[in-house]
């Protein structure tokens, strides 16, 4: 099974090695990557400081100086570690055991706005790159889009999806295959900025519980959350839970 998971804008400091895009998920889309990080360090080096507050999302100059940086040369941390937000906050990581976090990095598929799409242990460097921004004039969903659909669709051809991104980024994406998607009510209401909590959530319990399949994913209890009702189409299956606290 492989679960699709939406990145954070806010990101962990520190690392060790340097970027190795080989070493990488899916090296066949490598010079994509090279050529949007190419385009992304020549904004970074021309410094100017209006058209990296709209492409990084932030007004303070502080924060903005924080992420002029050499991608190339800077210390990577496994994607995993790397994404901080509400998310990465429930799912806690660095509190799983040795197998679930193993079952973290085999299974979980992090989307990128830099590098398309990444394992959960591939190293990446820190960068910053506003959800839905351009990169000078370049639309990066339109360019991942095409460079991804072969290659993701061969790799998850034999695998059960769990689609826990925003929908933002199924336009870097949308599975060939049938896939399900998660949705959480409170008060019969669709919760947004919670439900990124509620999706970090899951994928612990599916760490702790080594998941496997749908099947058996429908069958996990998960605190807090109740199955109001699974709506079954062609494409996809949509899980719809009860916040029950």
């Amino acid at each position: 099974m492989k679960i699709l998971l939406a990145p954070s804008e806010t990101k962990a400091k520190g690392g060790e090695s340097k970027l190795n895009l080989n070493s990488m998920l899916l090296p066949a889309i490598n010079d994509t990557r090279e050529s949007l990080i190419d385009a992304y360090q020549d904004i970074l080096n021309r410094a100017d400081l209006k058209e990296l507050s709209k492409m990084f999302g932030l007004k303070k100059e502080s924060e903005i100086k924080e992420y002029i940086l050499n991608i190339k040369n800077e210390p990577t941390l496994k994607a995993i570690q790397r994404y901080t937000g509400v998310a990465f906050d429930f799912l806690d990581y660095s509190s799983l055991n040795l197998k679930e976090q193993e079952y973290i990095e085999n299974n979980v598929l992090i989307f990128s706005n830099l590098f398309g799409v990444v394992s959960a242990k591939d190293k990446i460097p820190l960068y910053r790159l506003k959800q839905g921004e351009t990169i000078g004039e370049i639309r990066i969903d339109n360019i991942y889009n095409k460079a991804l659909k072969e290659p993701l669709d061969e790799l998850l051809e034999d695998e059960d999806i769990i689609d826990l991104r925003a929908k933002y980024y199924e336009k870097f994406y949308k599975p060939s295959k049938k896939y399900t998607t998660l949705k959480f009510l409170k008060g019969g209401k669709v919760v947004s900025h919670w439900a990124k909590a509620y999706r970090g959530m899951v994928l612990r319990e599916c760490a702790i519980k080594d998941v496997k399949t749908i099947d058996e994913f429908i069958k996990i209890e998960i605190k807090g959350l109740s199955i109001k009702e699974i709506l079954e189409s062609k494409r996809k299956n949509e899980i719809i839970y009860n916040i029950d606290i």
